[in-house]
């Protein structure tokens, strides 16, 4: 029975799906974008239910139109967007916010005023710079912004994670 690998590839402006075969060739591409909001200059986010969806239906339309199955598959490798940032629901696994995309700027006066008081203590313990790219400061901007979110925090009601 061949062995197949089922690449993922979800990006900032859609996902795309490949399945190789055992030599590493392509077989099959799928791709499904999704809405970019804009609620404010600077800012991007992402409903991720759309980011979750357009991943289910480039898996399903890469395996119908392949005419491989599941079981076919050996592998599965994922690149992503990394620092777009989600809070869900523990138990339900719901978003409970938009994703506050990598590109999005709305945190960067608080990232100044860090930069300025810690710049070097941060860079010496993670090699890091300051910048709203990351997503801490995207995580406390939604929980400052949103109350109901941080009592729901506070109470272990929410988890946070990155795409």
């Amino acid at each position: 029975m061949p062995n197949y690998v089922l690449s993922i590839d979800q990006g900032t402006t859609g996902s795309q799906v490949t399945i190789l075969n055992e030599e590493g060739q392509a077989l099959y591409n799928a791709k499904k974008e999704f809405k970019q909001l804009y609620p404010k200059p600077g800012w991007v986010e992402h409903d991720p239910e759309d980011i979750w969806k357009s991943v289910t239906d480039s898996i399903s339309e890469a395996l119908v139109k392949s005419q491989i199955s599941v079981h076919d598959i050996a592998a599965i490798g994922i690149t992503n967007q990394r620092e777009t940032t989600v809070i869900w629901d523990r138990e339900t696994g719901k978003p409970v916010y938009n994703a506050i995309v990598w590109q999005c700027r709305r945190t960067s006066d608080f990232c100044d005023k860090i930069r300025k008081k810690h710049l070097k203590t941060i860079k010496t313990k993670t090699g890091l710079v300051i910048d709203p790219y990351f997503s801490g400061s995207k995580v406390r901007w939604i929980l400052e912004n949103d109350k109901n979110l941080r009592r729901r925090a506070e109470r272990g009601e929410l988890a946070f994670g990155t795409i």
